[in-house]
C-alpha cells in the first residue's frame, strides 16, 4: 500500500493501552509494532500514555507525538479513567481517526459518537470469562463489548472464532485483524546461563501468572511426569496474589521461576532454546506469546481450545493437551520419548506465521480500515453540508 500523500496526512489517535514505547502485554505490543510502520508509512501517529509509568515523558519518540494523560491510580479505575480522559482529549483534538484497544473502553465511544470523530476498536478476548473478573467485573465486560457494539463505527477482532462470537452474542459482523510476528533463528544461547540453563535443557511458559493462563495445572502436570528437565516460568503479576504465591512456594528444584523479562534478547533465548514451549492461555483470539513461539521456532504444546486450534492450524504446528493434570504429564512424557518430533515442530513451526501473522500484512488493514473512516467522515459532512 502507497505511502499517504503529505497534503492528505492521516491523523491517528491510539488509545486504551499503558503507552509508548511501553511493552508489557499484548495491546502494549501491538501499539508499538502498529504504531512505529504507520508512522513511517506517513501517518500523522499520537499514542496516549498512562503518565504514571512514564519518569520521562519526551513529546515524540522515533517520530511519534505522545501524550501523557492522567487516571485514577487505583487496582480497579486506572485503566479505564485512563482510557476516559484520553479519549476526551482526542475528541477535542484534529484527529481523524481514533483507534481504541480493550473491550473495556466500550463504553467510551459514546464521547466519540457525540463529537462525530470515526473510531475503532479492538476488542481483543472474553475477558468477562477470566476468573479475575468473576462477579460484577465479569458483568460489566460483557456490558462494555455491548457498548462498544453500538458506539464504535468499527469492531475489530483477532480471530475467526472471535469473529463468531461477536456475530452470536452480539449480532454485529467485526474485522478480523489478527496481530503479527517478528520471527527469528538465532539467539545468543549465553543469554541464559544467568538461569544455569542450556540449549534444550528445559521446557518454558511465558505469560502473567494468573488462573486462565493455566500455569498451576502445568505446573503440577510437570511435576508429576518423569521428566528431568526443568519447568521456566517467565511472567509474573503487577500484585501480590494468593495464586502467585502459592505457584511460587512449590518446592521443586525442577522449577524455576524467572519473574518478568524485560530484555528482548534475553526472552528470545529463552524460546529460541527451549525443548519445548507450553502454552496453557484459555481465553482470547490471536495470542502472541503463541505467536512468540512460532516466529521463534519452538516446539508447542497448548491447551486444547479452539482459539489455541485456529492458531497451530489444528494440529499441523502443535500438539494439544486436555485441561488435566494427567493429560499435561502425558504430554511431558510423550515430549521427552519423541525428541525427533520435538524436532520436527521446531524446524517447521515458522511455516505456521501465514500472512495475517505479519506485521506488514497486519498494518496494511489497519491502514485500511483508518482511511476507509476517514473517507467517511468526509463523505458525512458532505451530505450534512446539502
Amino acid at each position: 500500500m502507497p505511502d499517504i500523500p503529505g497534503n492528505e496526512k492521516l491523523k491517528v489517535a491510539i488509545l486504551g493501552a499503558k503507552g509508548y514505547p511501553y511493552v508489557y502485554g499484548g495491546y502494549d505490543t501491538l501499539v508499538k509494532e502498529l504504531g512505529e510502520r504507520l508512522q513511517k508509512r506517513g501517518v500523522d501517529l499520537r499514542v496516549y500514555c498512562h503518565r504514571a509509568l512514564f519518569k520521562e515523558k519526551p513529546p515524540i519518540v522515533n517520530g511519534i507525538k505522545l501524550i501523557y494523560t492522567p487516571a485514577i491510580e487505583t487496582k480497579s479505575l486506572t485503566q479505564l479513567t485512563h482510557s476516559c480522559i484520553s479519549m476526551l482529549h482526542a475528541c477535542l483534538s484534529d484527529v481523524d481517526v481514533i483507534f481504541v484497544v480493550n473491550s473495556g473502553n466500550g463504553p467510551f465511544g459514546i464521547i466519540s459518537r457525540f463529537f462525530r470523530k470515526p473510531t475503532a476498536i479492538n476488542v481483543d478476548g472474553l475477558e468477562w470469562l477470566r476468573p479475575k473478573w468473576r462477579g460484577f467485573g465479569s458483568k460489566y465486560f460483557i456490558w462494555a463489548s455491548k457498548m462498544a457494539t453500538k458506539y464504535y463505527d468499527r469492531i475489530i477482532n483477532d480471530s475467526d472464532e472471535m469473529h463468531r462470537i461477536y456475530k452470536e452474542m452480539f449480532g454485529v459482523e467485526s474485522t478480523i485483524i489478527a496481530y503479527g510476528a517478528n520471527p527469528a533463528e538465532k539467539a545468543d544461547v549465553k543469554k541464559i546461563e544467568k538461569w544455569g540453563l542450556e540449549k534444550g535443557s528445559y521446557f518454558l511458559i511465558v505469560g502473567r501468572l494468573v488462573p486462565d493462563n493455566n500455569a498451576d495445572l502445568i505446573v503440577e502436570g510437570f511435576l508429576k511426569s518423569n521428566s528431568k528437565k526443568k519447568l521456566v516460568i517467565v511472567g509474573d503479576v503487577p500484585y501480590r496474589d494468593e495464586f502467585e504465591s502459592k505457584l511460587k512456594k512449590i518446592p521443586d528444584e525442577r522449577l524455576l521461576f524467572t519473574g518478568y523479562v524485560t530484555d528482548p534478547e534475553e526472552l528470545k533465548s529463552l524460546y529460541i532454546h527451549s525443548y519445548a514451549y507450553f502454552h496453557g492461555h484459555e481465553y482470547g483470539g490471536t495470542n502472541p506469546a503463541m505467536l512468540k513461539a512460532l516466529g521463534y521456532g519452538c516446539a508447542v504444546l497448548a491447551l486444547d481450545t479452539v482459539f489455541n486450534r485456529e492458531m497451530l492450524q489444528d494440529g499441523k504446528h502443535g500438539w494439544f493437551f486436555e485441561k488435566t493434570v494427567n493429560a499435561v504429564m502425558d504430554c511431558v512424557n510423550k515430549a521427552e520419548e519423541q525428541p525427533e518430533a520435538m524436532r520436527f515442530l521446531r524446524e517447521t513451526a515458522r511455516e505456521g506465521l501465514i500472512d495475517r501473522y505479519n506485521w506488514d500484512y497486519v498494518t496494511d488493514q489497519y491502514l485500511q480500515v483508518f482511511e476507509e473512516l476517514k473517507e467517511s467522515k468526509k463523505k458525512a459532512k458532505l451530505i450534512l453540508s446539502k
